[in-house]
């Protein structure tokens, strides 16, 4: 089951952010939770537009992902779904999950008028990068990203 994330669900999202080479040098999957990640979510709780999604298998959160919807002036003011922070736990990596809530991120994009779909890689991810291609997606755009904490 995919479903809006709750604040319930935030410990176990964090740890799957973690669960990876990459996260686990930038998150802090401890318990109790750090405090900033709840205040990120209600931020992003009154944002309209801004939902984190959980999928759920036994009770237990196994996958997570964030999509914000933006509306814009180019592309003839088309709106766009930006996805962001897809993970798998683990234990179900190759089950297919992944390729369902990116089905339900499509579907809901197409329900909701958008007219394109995108999201960001990292590019140390070269299985993602091939998971994305085979849903359709290109690597139409060159990414870049400006680190504003790098430096504190």
């Amino acid at each position: 089951m995919i479903r809006k994330a709750e604040e319930a669900d935030l410990l176990a999202v964090v740890q799957l952010l973690a669960d990876d080479q990459l996260g686990s040098q930038r998150e802090n999957a401890s318990s109790p939770l750090d405090p900033t990640y709840k205040g990120a979510f209600a931020q992003m709780s009154q944002q309209k537009g801004n939902d984190l999604y959980v999928a759920v298998e036994n009770d237990k959160v196994v996958g997570c992902m964030q999509l914000t919807f933006i509306a814009g002036l180019s592309r003839k003011g088309m709106t766009r779904m930006q996805i962001e922070g897809v993970r798998i736990s683990k234990e179900v990596r190759s089950s297919g999950l992944g390729q369902k809530m990116m089905e339900y991120a499509i579907n809901l994009a197409k329900s909701s008028h958008c007219g394109l779909v995108q999201l960001t890689t990292d590019v140390k991810r070269p299985d993602a990068h091939r998971f994305y291609e085979r849903l359709g997606f290109e690597a139409s755009h060159v990414g870049m990203k400006l680190n504003l904490l790098k430096d504190r």
